[in-house]
């Protein structure tokens, strides 16, 4: 029986990639996979990139403000992206309709639970987002990435699906020459997210140099950011021992390879941290809907496997005396704990969640 999905993915990275993985894992299976994702996002790059076939919608989120106008625009375009949901529905006729999070689930849910289509939802945060806690309402499966502290019906916890490529080996040594690194020095792995970077770069370089300065066994790679590039390159100058990329399409390879990391605490994240059980110094967005990023890295703070540095205007010294602490404590042993202590967590294996959600999803 070739089962057919619908997945409504995409936004930002933590809401994309564990549909996107969960959609190439049930095409190989043999099922029919189609995407939905709004007009315009660079999901639709990855998707092209690996052959999987999407429809776009024109839709937006929510407005936060009281703009009148934005409301306005808001329930035209809910009402154009339902309609066009309906037809995508009808043309294509799925099994199962699936959210991966974010406001573009809403459209698929309400319009595949009107037709009495089996639905599901995944929510990679500790917080329910709003256009998910509405969903929860009408779907039979309820699929969560961590665990929460309020009663939500139908839901399991299965954890956040991440790429593959975080289970392939990795050679450290090659990883690190390859970029110019010495692959017997600490190495700490800089990285902000698909948003929220500037603040978090600007008190990072500010780090970064005195550590440099003072320590000759540590060494830095900064992912800024495309839009940061050029101004954090330049900052840094001729700061020895640190690395800028503007993007890396090896994350997988560059978390393997560090020592610590740090880093924004959106799901997506969390979920590449649990699996390669690195040490981390998470500094939550402060911007994040419900404050959901602060949330998130609780979970692993509580067992102390990393940091939480909330953002503020000494984030930079903060980061530097948490980092130094951490790298000159003696023979790695606070490293060591930190990395030992994602044994407590208890969560489910990350690189198993896509095939334990596919499992779940067949039984509707």
């Amino acid at each position: 029986m070739n089962r057919r999905f619908l997945i409504a993915a995409g936004g930002t990275g933590g809401h994309f990639y564990p549909g996107f993985s969960l959609g190439r894992l049930l095409n190989k299976q043999g099922c029919s996979v189609l995407f939905i994702v709004r007009r315009g996002d660079a999901a639709v790059r990855v998707l092209e990139e690996n052959k999987l076939k999407y429809r776009e919608i024109d839709f937006c989120s929510l407005p936060r403000s009281f703009n009148p106008w934005r409301h306005i625009q808001f329930w035209v375009k809910f009402i154009k992206a339902l309609s066009q949901t309906r037809r995508i529905i009808e043309e294509f006729r799925p099994d199962v309709a699936v959210g991966t999070g974010g406001y573009i689930s809403f459209p698929l849910i309400f319009a595949a639970h009107a037709k009495h289509i089996k639905t599901a939802v995944h929510d990679s945060n500790t917080k329910i987002g709003l256009a998910n806690k509405i969903c929860s309402r009408w779907t039979d499966l309820f699929l969560l990435g961590l665990p929460v502290n309020e009663k939500i019906r139908n839901s399991v916890l299965v954890g956040t699906p991440i790429r593959k490529e975080f289970a392939e080996p990795v050679d450290k040594k090659q990883t690190l020459s390859a970029l110019g690194l010495n692959p017997d020095f600490k190495t700490v792995l800089l990285f902000g997210g698909s948003q929220g970077a500037k603040a978090l770069n600007q008190a990072l370089i500010e780090a970064v140099k005195r550590l440099v300065a003072e320590n000759d066994d540590v060494q830095f790679i900064h992912i800024s950011g495309e839009r940061w590039y050029e101004s954090i390159s330049h900052r840094y100058g001729k700061t020895r021992r640190v690395k800028v990329l503007a993007y890396s399409n090896e994350i997988y390879d560059l978390i393997h390879a560090c020592d610590l990391a740090v880093c924004r605490s959106g799901a997506g994240t969390l979920a590449e941290l649990i699996y390669c059980k690195k040490p981390a110094l998470l500094v939550p967005l402060p911007s994040a809907a419900a404050n959901h990023q602060f949330y998130n890295a609780k979970v692993l703070q509580s067992v102390g496997c990393a940091a939480l540095v909330q953002q503020g205007p000494n984030l930079g010294g903060e980061l530097y005396s948490l980092m130094d602490r951490i790298l000159n404590a003696s023979n790695n042993s606070v490293l060591q704990t930190m990395h030992d202590n994602y044994a407590k967590l208890g969560l489910p294996d990350p690189m198993g969640a896509t095939e334990e959600i596919a499992r779940l999803l067949k039984k509707l």
